[in-house]
């Protein structure tokens, strides 16, 4: 095959010249990808280089050595790197192929037609070349595409981080996000979530007309996401968190990118106030205010659960259980014990009694409307707590001081 193109060199060299000028048009023409990023010198430039190391890596071949393929690989990173699609390169590669085929039988028709029947076996070998080159530059386009990639995400975590953290300008942060300067934002965070779960929704276009878009950070202390609401609610939130399945916490909506570092830390306190469930949901700070100020202050809180809750922490573990969700459904029910009955499958007078002993337990009233603010963020407190209900707190044992503010009173009937 070498001496075939030896022989054919020089003619062979100007049909080459001229199937790159062929290619460098069809591809401008038809692939609009290749016309939006470079110039007709540079592609036709290319593509005859190309052209010329494939009968090279032909000739090499022949000769049983490795086809040469720095250049594919150089070829395949720069268009990596200019945002070229993949299939766009690859698809230049076959048409070469043909044009190459075609340029080598004319040229060895014109020398010798008795010849051709020489050429057939080289065809073989021309494409096991071109297979090489092609797979060569997709294998550098990959590589170069997902360090890019990752310089990409890299660049968008340092710009997140600067605007949860409050450690750089926002204003420049945000636009590089591609965020606007006024505009309507919230904050997620997000619970623990087990392996194999389904992925974070980015939300967009893709989501529906105007759904938040949400752009994602994991750091070690929690998964966060920043949400441009645009026009929606923030409601809207719900419905892109369910599939997580994970607790979540929502900030209040703020209205610049310079306000999302405090409402990152008003994010993570919804989550606090979240209890863990059999249904993760979503909680949003403004819906759980009360909670949240128990959730603000851990020490404060644990006071708060022994001062109010300790002779019902006390009880077996399944007594403080009954007798806590038994409150927790009733405050949920404002107050109605007919509801709460109706909730926990019970009788009424089953809710009655349970909250009368909780009552006496704790001397707490609940007609009192300062003793069922005490109870309901005492309750909070006790959902909040990392160790199960029913658990005894070290200072409120059997047989250890009563605490501080736990004197007894004498209840008054709810009515």
């Amino acid at each position: 095959m070498d001496r075939i193109i030896e022989e054919i060199r020089e003619d062979l060299s100007r049909r080459i010249a001229v199937a790159a000028d062929r290619l460098t048009d069809r591809t401008l023409t038809e692939d609009p990808a290749y016309a939006a990023l470079t110039g007709r010198a540079e592609l036709r430039e290319r593509i005859h280089h190309t052209l010329d190391q494939a009968v090279e890596g032909l000739v090499r071949s022949s000769r049983g050595l490795p086809v040469e393929l720095a250049g594919a690989r150089a070829t395949g990173a720069l268009r990596a790197g200019q945002g070229l699609p993949l299939d766009s390169l690859r698809r230049t590669y076959r048409y070469g192929g043909r044009l190459l085929w075609q340029s080598l039988t004319e040229a060895v028709a014109a020398h010798d037609r008795a010849a051709l029947p020489r050429l057939l076996p080289g065809a073989g070998a021309l494409w096991d070349v071109l297979d090489q080159m092609a797979e060569a530059a997709s294998e550098a386009y990959r590589l170069a595409e997902a360090e890019r990639g990752g310089r990409e995400r890299e660049r968008r975590a340092a710009l997140l981080d600067a605007l949860f953290d409050g450690s750089a300008p926002a204003a420049e942060a945000a636009a590089q996000l591609g965020l606007p300067e006024r505009g309507r934002f919230a904050v997620v965070a997000l619970g623990p979530a087990g392996p194999g779960g389904p992925p974070r929704p980015e939300g967009g276009p893709g989501a529906g007309p105007g759904a938040p878009r949400l752009l994602w950070r994991v750091r070690a202390d929690g998964e966060t996401g920043l949400a441009d609401l645009g026009h929606q609610p923030l409601e809207a939130l719900r419905a892109l968190l369910a599939p997580l399945a994970v607790r979540a916490g929502v900030s209040p909506v703020v209205g610049a990118p310079a306000e999302l570092a405090g409402a990152r830390r008003l994010a993570v306190l919804a989550l606090r106030t979240a209890p863990p469930s059999a249904a993760p949901g979503t909680a949003l700070l403004d819906e759980r205010l009360p909670a949240a100020l128990v959730a603000a202050d851990p020490e404060l809180a644990g006071r708060l659960r022994r001062v109010v809750l300790g002779p019902v922490l006390e009880l077996p573990a399944e007594d403080a259980r009954l007798l806590l969700t038994t409150l927790g459904t009733w405050l949920d029910c404002q107050g109605s014990t007919t509801h709460a009955a109706q909730r926990l499958y019970c009788h009424r007078n089953t809710v009655s009694n349970r909250l009368r002993r909780l009552e006496r337990l704790t001397g707490r009233a609940l007609s009192d409307p300062a003793h069922v603010v005490e109870l309901a963020l005492a309750h909070a407190a006790a959902a909040q707590a990392p160790s199960p209900a029913g658990a005894t707190a070290p200072a409120a044992r059997r047989g250890g001081p009563t605490p501080a503010g736990t004197a007894r009173r004498s209840p008054r009937s709810p009515g």
